[in-house]
């Protein structure tokens, strides 16, 4: 029963952090924190490295502090927090580094409609340069209207 509990943790840890993505992405960073943000908005990038990418750090304090603390106290359940949280962080690598932005050139094509539909949003969200104006500022969830037309795209 622990096991389905934990699973359960994770899971909910994992999705929660998809709002609190979609909430300091509209909120903080084109927001007070926009100084930081605003690089990963230019059309020519000054480098491997943006100041953007403070963020991994920021985003990592409380998952790291969650496992540490819930190994403190025989994997409690900030233990399995943490890891739902430290999972997307790696999600987030994954989708928004490697597979939009191609910081890494792998994962260049894909045939699924909601990987492509999350592309699209995500390219929707980067035609507003500045703070103001912005949409889709989740990750891994996707107005429906991006997955229509995607799907829409594959059936002709």
């Amino acid at each position: 029963m622990n096991i389905v509990i934990n699973i359960l943790i994770v899971l909910a840890a994992f999705a929660s952090m998809e709002i609190v993505a979609w909430f300091t992405h509209k909120f903080v960073m084109h927001g007070l924190l926009w100084i930081l943000h605003k690089d990963h908005h230019k059309k020519e990038s000054s480098g491997f490295f943006e100041h953007n990418d403070f963020f991994f750090l920021i985003f990592a304090i409380p998952g790291i502090t969650a496992l540490f603390f819930g190994m403190q106290n025989d994997y409690n359940f900030l233990f399995w927090i943490g890891l739902g949280i430290t999972l997307y962080g790696l999600a987030y690598f994954l989708v928004h580094d490697i597979f939009i932005h191609q910081r890494f050139k792998i994962f260049r094509n894909s045939d699924s409609v909601y990987l492509r539909a999350i592309r699209r949003a995500h390219k929707v969200h980067h035609k507003h340069l500045g703070k103001e104006e912005g949409e889709c500022f989740g990750m891994l969830w996707v107005p429906f209207k991006y997955l229509l037309n995607e799907k829409d795209k594959m059936m002709s």
